[in-house]
């Protein structure tokens, strides 16, 4: 088992679950702070993390109408997306600074909004920071669920979901083609370079999330990983992991090839075991916390007691 070290910053507020960590706003370093991810970075990198995970908001509407899929509750209502008041660095922009810092661990989105992004930019932004960082980039991907924050952008909200599976197909194509051509109806581009390739044979590997059916199946035709569940316990979300594996196999490819990621819970032994024993191959712990000190003694507690009986 793989464990990652995934920055967010905890909400500042505590509307969620019991016991829920929060912070005061404005205390400690902030997760954009240079001196922050460095010494983040390199003591995770020293203690054999394999990887830093960063999620992805471009803007969060100070108001907004959109439902967050996960944040459901008794009487079947829904509440905020429960980091919505809290830093997001532009994540290709940050792991390229953590990229300059270390020399192994691996680089990863968790997850960037595809279909947000001009694919033939991005594609070349991966690239770059792939071949820069000696191979080290992973792309977690999803489809989005906020429309405000598309609207924000002036990005259409419909059909996102064909956008991303577009997407996906022409970055693969300018990644592996010396002169790339796609035609697709969301994207299309013909006799183009793109350079520098990126380093790892093949492309960027490309990680799904989503706790859904559609995104299950995505994973399986197109994607090296899937994470179905984000945060949410070892037992939810299951159901769709037999939906990725019957689309891999569909689409002749090796299921069991496949990653499966998931959230961790800190330095939990028994919330881990339950990971593995579903067949978990890379666990991302959320690990940030406003004082450097205390966080990288949180990287310890994680390495100290998972790392000797799960690797």
């Amino acid at each position: 088992m793989q464990f990652g070290a995934y920055l967010i910053e905890p909400p500042t507020h505590s509307y969620l679950a019991p016991n829920t960590q929060t912070f005061e706003a404005g205390s400690g370093q902030p997760i954009a702070s240079p001196s922050y991810l460095r010494e983040f970075a390199r003591h995770a990198e020293q203690l054999g993390f394999d990887a830093i995970w960063f999620p992805d908001h471009v803007v969060m509407p100070a108001e907004y109408g959109s439902r967050y899929p996960y944040q459901g509750y008794e009487g079947g209502g829904f509440r905020r997306y429960p980091f919505d008041e809290t830093a997001f660095p532009e994540p290709l922009t940050a792991l390229a600074y953590v990229a300059g810092a270390t020399d192994r661990i691996r680089l990863r989105t968790g997850v960037m909004i595809l279909p947000e992004r001009n694919p033939v930019l991005l594609a070349k932004q991966l690239a770059t920071l792939d071949a820069l960082s000696g191979g080290r980039v992973g792309l977690g991907i999803g489809i989005g669920w906020l429309r405000e924050e598309f609207e924000a952008l002036g990005v259409p909200w419909a059909n996102r979901g064909r956008r991303c599976d577009e997407y996906i197909e022409a970055m693969r194509a300018l990644w592996t083609q010396e002169v790339a051509s796609y035609r697709g109806e969301t994207v299309a581009f013909d006799r183009i370079r793109c350079e520098p390739k990126p380093a790892q044979p093949g492309g960027i590997p490309l990680i799904m999330g989503g706790h859904s059916e559609a995104a299950a199946r995505r994973a399986g035709r197109l994607c090296q990983g899937y994470a179905p569940l984000g945060f949410h316990g070892a037992t939810d979300g299951w159901e769709h992991v037999g939906a990725m594996r019957r689309a891999a196999e569909e689409a002749g490819r090796d299921p069991d090839a496949i990653e499966l990621a998931a959230g961790g819970a800190g330095a939990d032994v028994d919330y881990t075991e339950q990971l593995a024993e579903r067949g978990v191959d890379h666990v991302f712990i959320p690990s940030y916390r406003p004082d450097l000190g205390e966080a990288k003694r949180g990287l310890e507690e994680i390495a100290e007691t998972l790392f000797p009986r799960f690797r």
